[in-house]
């Protein structure tokens, strides 16, 4: 096994782990980023990327390319790797990735999230041609069309209004007979003329090229039926990526979030998180201010320890 010594080791390469990778570098400290994919984290599944200052429309995947060259040019961007474990041993982490064991005085846990999908047919083919998990990312696509909204709780109910106020037709469907969504949200849907479906299990997620529609069961009749839609908002959930996180018994939110400070510091000395993973709005603009706060945090302890 090589062992190789760093000030800072950053897990994960979407826009958090890029930007904290700049940031670090800048500052003078010796680290690098650590990706098991080919980076770009969820961002880059976004088909089209609108409200990223400085880029009026750019694809997802060019929007994280861009960042990703940004941070190679400053520090060693590794893809393919995954993260086994990170043990403190002394004054150091000791990160194992496979057969390799690599040291750092510091660690930013930018693992992101991943959201819930419901695993019906149709659902993974569509991504991006009208299957959609972010209404704040995706709905301006689908301003005047007909959509429909899956999910019962608060997220759901919240991307609905969302929908509706951008000036989209909008049907929220539930598998259950009532919403989970506080009274408040759902005295707004009604009050906003949002459609529900209740009782209805989604069955398949119909199209040719893109979305063309649902097909249900409605559980109260027995029914099965087909609902024409322009496009599929799935608000199921989100799961942070926090096994990491979880194996180092660093203290998680309620929600299952990495918890941090103002400084993205979390309960374990030198190690912070940034990104999806710690909560939040979740979009790529909150993902890299977090990335750079973590990064001079990282800094500031690193040079003169804050845990001390």
């Amino acid at each position: 096994m090589t062992e190789t010594s760093f000030d800072l080791i950053i897990i994960g390469g979407g826009a958090a782990g890029f930007t904290a990778g700049i940031y670090a570098a800048r500052a003078g400290l010796r680290a690098t980023v650590l990706d098991e994919g080919m980076g770009g984290g969820q961002a880059a599944t976004s088909p089209w990327v609108e409200n990223y200052p400085g880029f009026e429309g750019i694809s997802g995947m060019d929007l994280m390319m861009k960042m990703k060259e940004h941070a190679a040019k400053n520090l060693p961007v590794e893809d393919g790797v995954h993260v086994d474990a990170v043990v403190r041993d002394g004054e150091h982490f000791i990160i194992t990735a496979g057969e390799r064991k690599l040291k750092a005085k510091s660690v930013i846990l930018a693992t992101g999230a991943k959201f819930k999908k419901i695993g019906v047919p149709g659902e993974s083919k569509y991504i991006g041609s009208g299957v959609s998990y972010c209404a704040t990312c995706d709905g301006m696509f689908f301003r005047g069309k007909k959509v429909a909204v899956i999910g019962g709780g608060n997220n759901g109910a919240t991307e609905a209004l969302h929908l509706k106020h951008i000036g989209a037709d909008v049907t929220l469907i539930h598998r259950r007979d009532t919403l989970r969504a506080e009274k408040v949200l759902q005295e707004q849907l009604v009050k906003d003329g949002i459609k529900l479906l209740l009782d209805m299990q989604i069955l398949e997620i119909l199209g040719d090229t893109k979305v063309i529609g649902l097909w249900l069961h409605n559980k109260k009749t027995g029914q099965e039926e087909t609902h024409e839609f322009d496009g599929v908002f799935v608000s199921v959930g989100v799961e942070a990526n926090a096994d990491l996180a979880k194996s180092m018994g660093i203290e998680l939110n309620g929600g299952g979030f990495i918890k941090t400070d103002r400084k993205m510091r979390t309960s374990v000395g030198l190690v912070y998180a940034a990104g999806d993973v710690s909560g939040g709005l979740r979009q790529v603009i909150t993902a890299c201010a977090g990335g750079a706060v973590a990064a001079m945090s990282a800094y500031e302890d690193v040079r003169t320890p804050y845990w001390a």
